[in-house]
């Protein structure tokens, strides 16, 4: 006879987590099907980046993206694919995607009251290297009378209903944060569904791991510099922290969340704006981040108080263990009264 014992026959799955908190609110069941409708997609996805060789996935698309990256064929299948779920769910009236310069109306007949901005493939620049990339998406609702607009996205961070991220690693989880904190489920492939694996995860206070692309080190600000240089050779005694950059911005923020630790993209002479959208990457990551008891920051403001102005808006984002993030604020402050 097998051993039965292992097999658990009451797991929490995403859907069943997130019906159980929309009880709690009292809510409509609205964002449970918006939450399906995503979840659906990344197992998609999920399985269109195992098999993208077989597949013939691979490879440039002909066409680049709004903000200037060569667009990817899976890039192109996650877009379509999130997209589609999305409008299909009849829960969102608006759709920001990184690969769509224009906001998306969707169709009076499917609207909801939501809206979502997405990066449906982060760090597609990797997948010919099969480093992890992932799939970022930040809900909001819709708070302006009327019909839908582009600039019922223009949302800060602080109105999130939800943000989330699926990685597709060496497994593929999805961590998601709701008001009520933050969870990551892992994608059993058995039976096709997304299980609680860690609870109310939270970021340690001080990490030991520090992570940027120091090939742009000839054009960071002072601050940074001088950060970087108290990481590599502390004045007190301390172990210098390891340095971990992967350049997939999912992979790089979750090993952050998991290890603790600092991320930076800051600003530099050369993208005097930063790098990475606020929308559907610094927000979302923003949001996770702070509900997991961490910081995330410009440097001079709380990422998630930023107005957005457009909806490929870019701005510079440190985050991570609120130790090390405070001590980035109060070096950018130093160097600011300079």
């Amino acid at each position: 006879m097998t051993d039965r014992s292992t097999f658990d026959t009451n797991v929490v799955t995403l859907t069943r987590y997130v019906v159980e908190e929309g009880r709690k609110a009292r809510g409509t069941g609205e964002l449970t099907q918006l939450l399906n409708a995503i979840c659906t997609a990344v197992k998609a996805i999920s399985t269109a980046v195992r098999k993208a060789g077989i597949a013939n996935l691979y490879g440039i698309s002909g066409s680049t993206n709004v903000t200037g990256d060569q667009v990817k064929k899976l890039d192109v299948l996650a877009n379509d694919m999130v997209i589609n779920m999305l409008k299909s769910s009849f829960t969102t009236c608006v759709i920001v995607s990184e690969e769509n310069k224009d906001a998306l109306i969707v169709e009076a007949d499917k609207q909801g009251k939501y809206i979502v901005c997405m990066d449906p493939l982060d760090g597609s620049s990797n997948i010919d290297c099969l480093v992890s990339i992932g799939t970022i998406f930040a809900i909001y609702r819709k708070a302006s009378p009327g019909a839908p607009s582009e600039k019922d996205a223009l949302q800060p961070g602080r109105n999130l209903v939800a943000a989330g991220y699926a990685l597709y690693g060496s497994a593929t989880m999805l961590v998601l944060a709701l008001e009520s904190g933050v969870n990551c489920f892992m994608l059993d492939p058995a039976i096709g569904e997304f299980i609680l694996v860690n609870k109310d995860v939270k970021i340690k206070k001080k990490g030991n791991i520090y992570s940027v692309n120091e090939g742009y080190a000839a054009y960071f600000d002072p601050a940074v510099t001088e950060y970087l240089k108290k990481k590599k050779f502390p004045q007190d005694g301390a172990s210098p922290y390891g340095s971990r950059y992967i350049g997939s911005m999912v992979a790089d923020v979750h090993r952050t969340l998991v290890y603790g630790g600092i991320f930076l993209y800051p600003a530099n002479s050369k993208s005097p704006k930063g790098k990475l959208r606020l929308l559907y990457e610094c927000n979302p990551m923003a949001f996770i981040i702070e509900k997991a008891g961490g910081l995330a920051t410009t440097g001079k403001e709380p990422v998630l108080d930023i107005m957005p102005e457009n909806i490929h808006q870019r701005v510079p984002v440190v985050l991570g263990s609120p130790d090390d993030v405070q001590e980035y604020i109060d070096l950018v402050k130093k160097h600011s009264a300079k």
